[in-house]
């Protein structure tokens, strides 16, 4: 029988993974989290304006307009996350080292020069996202999908952006590229392992985990929305 998308469910990757040979229970939460959305980081990570960015084709201003609408995403995120720190759930992952709006506001500094805030707003597909993570404050095992999403793609993946932005616009980490600086954390392998022990810890069921595998899987969407809008504006050849 079609699904409702005209897929029949075989060709549905919903589907296969819902009547796939069941996982390993006991492998930790951070690897199922990571096999159920792989294919969605992977969408995110080959995404045109991502791949422009990393080769240096990206013009400086496409640079600078997605440092401004990860401003606005991580306002909401860190305003959300401030109010579950104390949330037996959410409140695991909460951890005020990662935050990263004060090093945003340094690079939009070093981007747009001192009256940064008068010269960005949020797309239309920000607002969208920065949405979606406010409606996680009476949610918070949503939240720690986002938190996921946002901050361990920035420890790994980010890292990359951070020297291919430093290439292309000769920009550091003292502006431009401070965003990506997570120096203070110490190791980030370590850091990143001791993330992922904590999400193996979370005291969830199997309903609340399927929950944050959905939402992640609905964050990744958002932020691939964020991209193409991005890319439809400052190189058309990006936006695919």
């Amino acid at each position: 029988m079609p699904t409702a998308e005209g897929r029949r469910p075989t060709e549905d990757p919903d589907f296969r993974a819902r009547t796939a040979a069941p996982e390993n229970t006991r492998a930790p939460f951070s690897e199922l989290l990571k096999r159920a959305t792989r294919s969605a980081h992977e969408d995110a990570e080959q995404h045109g304006f991502t791949r422009a960015l990393l080769a240096g084709r990206l013009p400086r201003e496409g640079y600078a307009a997605m440092i401004a609408q990860h401003y606005f995403a991580y306002l909401a995120l860190e305003r959300v996350g401030r109010s579950l720190a104390g949330d037996p759930v959410a409140g695991a992952v909460v951890d005020p080292g990662l935050f990263r709006v004060p090093a945003l506001e340094r690079d939009l500094g070093a981007v747009y020069g001192g009256n940064w805030r008068e010269r960005i707003a949020p797309t239309a597909a920000t607002r969208a996202y920065t949405a979606r993570i406010e409606q996680t404050s009476d949610d918070p095992a949503g939240y720690v999908a986002h938190h996921y999403t946002r901050y361990l793609g920035d420890l790994s993946g980010g890292q990359f952006i951070r020297k291919a932005a430093a290439g292309a616009y000769g920009l550091d980490e003292q502006g431009g590229t401070s965003f990506y600086d997570f120096s203070a954390l110490g190791s980030l392998p370590r850091f990143k392992a001791g993330y992922r022990a904590r999400l193996d810890a979370l005291q969830l069921n199997g309903a609340e985990r399927d929950h944050v595998v959905r939402e992640t899987r609905l964050a990744y969407r958002l932020n691939v929305a964020v991209l193409a809008d991005l890319g439809h504006t400052f190189a058309a050849e990006t936006a695919a």
